[in-house]
């Protein structure tokens, strides 16, 4: 039977390698997004042979890692059977869509959520802005050039003024008020206290030495490096596009990609990410057992 646990910073050792061997680009195929969101999102873990599988509450997101897929199946709907709950996955990769339509026909009701599908862009054309689709984005740049501002990276010594940027962020944005406000800024509180354990990367934007954004991620698999974090003050224009600017010449130069995650449906995220010209979205899909 199998046996869930809460994500422990020690699984790391043995998780990270099983992600890389599936090498999805999904954001939820990362520790780090597992860890920092656990408690949020009651995100438990098991391992099955050479696959790791994360259980969000009752839902589970497709395994990551390698093994024979029909005992998978069978130690899923026996632990699902044992607990009185139906086999549901979410958040689940379109290759691993395929493997189940091929191996399990007809066994599987698959549905999809636009506001789950992560941006994706070149890292090249993050780093440049080049092209017309791009000017604005460019003229952004330019005029916050003009301030006297700095960037530097994230380490122990400035980490920190990170953590009081984003609780004073957190009040200026009355988290209070808004649960989905609130949970976030507790995931990003949980990989500041974390950073340096969890292999983050990350760096900090000043006007007039004042620290005004700072913005952290990682690299997610083989080619792709993710944005788990960006925030910024909008006490200056083009703030949240310099710092995205600054991230993409520090961090992305060695990725092929570069993954800033969904919009949740949200709108005016929406409008944000879809303003850089995404060159693909990461599809995402539900499946319901109906064997």
């Amino acid at each position: 039977m199998l046996e869930f646990k809460e994500i422990e910073l020690t699984d790391k050792e043995w998780i990270d390698p099983l992600l890389a061997i599936s090498d999805y680009r999904g954001c939820e195929y990362s520790f780090v997004n597992n860890f920092v969101w656990r408690k949020i999102y009651n995100v438990t873990c098991a391992r099955f042979q050479d696959f790791y599988i994360t259980k969000h509450g009752n839902k589970f997101v497709y395994p990551a890692g390698k093994g024979d897929v029909n005992e998978l199946m069978d130690a899923l709907l026996q632990y699902c059977r044992a607990n009185n709950i139906s086999l549901e996955f979410c958040s689940m990769d379109v290759s691993a869509k395929k493997l189940l339509e091929e191996k399990f026909p007809g066994k599987f009701t698959f549905s999809s959520d636009e506001g789950y599908f992560d941006y994706v862009y070149t890292s090249e054309s993050l780093a440049t802005l080049s092209g017309k689709k791009l000017h604005s984005k460019r003229n952004y740049i330019n005029r916050f050039k003009a301030l006297n501002w700095s960037f530097e990276e994230i380490t122990p010594d400035n980490i920190d003024e990170c953590k009081a940027m984003s609780r004073e962020w957190c009040g200026r944005n009355n988290c209070e008020a808004n649960p989905d406000k609130s949970e976030e800024m507790c995931a990003v509180a949980c990989g500041l206290d974390n950073f340096f354990k969890l292999g983050l990367v990350g760096g900090i934007l000043r006007v007039d030495g004042i620290i005004q954004a700072f913005s952290y991620g990682e690299r997610l698999n083989s080619d792709t490096f993710v944005t788990h974090v960006e925030k910024a003050f909008t006490d200056y224009d083009g703030t949240y596009p310099m710092i995205n600017y600054l991230m993409a010449n520090k961090f992305g130069k060695d990725f092929k990609y570069i993954n800033r995650e969904e919009d949740m449906g949200e709108e005016n995220l929406r409008k944000a990410k879809r303003s850089y010209r995404p060159c693909f979205m990461v599809e995402k899909y539900s499946a319901v057992y109906n064997g």
